[in-house]
């Protein structure tokens, strides 16, 4: 599993920091499977047998925690979209990736706000998590629009906003399982380009959205 810079240090841990890193993480994961990510993190420390101090030295808060967490799904979805780039089909290329991150976001319930916050705040603990999303997506983004088949006014920031919107939408209505993909069809629809309009002008500066 890949471990993020910001959560590992920069020198090599000792093997018992290693193993109380280790335990921690794997703690987290279950917990915030179990209860989401504002699960508990005195009961993350004790189950991996450790004092929350030692919690503390390796995750300074929270949003640490939750990006080594998260370190596995991302090797999985920056693995996937290598995949996709080479795709038949550009657009459902794009819509298969996109559906792959809500269902990884799905997982732990308060993620997708989590990734929602992360976008655009560079001071986040989760931006190591977002800025390889985000370069993945741009690639499969930018193929979909080079076949002409998705708009060239949409970008990649305005994708993984509506990703997380789903994804927290679907977290907070459980009784409908399908509730994500049908939102998500029904969205990536508005991204289709229409060789009938021609390209859509940008707004000038200081005009409303």
């Amino acid at each position: 599993m890949a471990m993020s810079t910001a959560a590992t240090p920069a020198r090599p841990m000792r093997a018992d920091a290693r193993r109380n890193y280790d335990r921690l993480v794997g703690e987290a994961r279950a917990s915030f499977a179990a209860h989401g990510t504002d699960a508990s993190l005195e009961d993350i420390a004790r189950r991996a047998g450790v004092g929350i101090g030692t919690l503390y030295r390796h995750f300074p808060h929270r949003e640490a925690l939750i990006n080594a967490v998260f370190q596995e799904a991302l090797t999985a979805l920056i693995a996937r979209s290598g995949e996709l780039e080479r795709a038949e089909q550009p657009c459902t290329a794009l819509v298969d990736w996109l559906g792959a991150i809500i269902t990884h976001a799905g997982e732990y319930r308060g993620l997708a706000g989590a990734l929602m916050s992360a976008s655009g705040n560079e001071t986040s603990a989760l931006t190591p998590c977002h800025v390889p999303l985000r370069q993945a997506g741009a690639r499969l983004l930018a193929r979909a629009q080079s076949s002409g088949s998705v708009r060239t006014d949409v970008s990649i920031d305005d994708l993984l906003q509506l990703t997380n919107a789903i994804a927290l939408a679907a977290e907070q209505t459980p009784a409908d399982p399908a509730l994500a993909d049908r939102l998500l069809r029904l969205t990536l629809r508005g991204l289709k380009a229409d060789p009938a309009a021609g390209p859509v002008p940008s707004a000038p500066p200081g005009a409303p959205a």
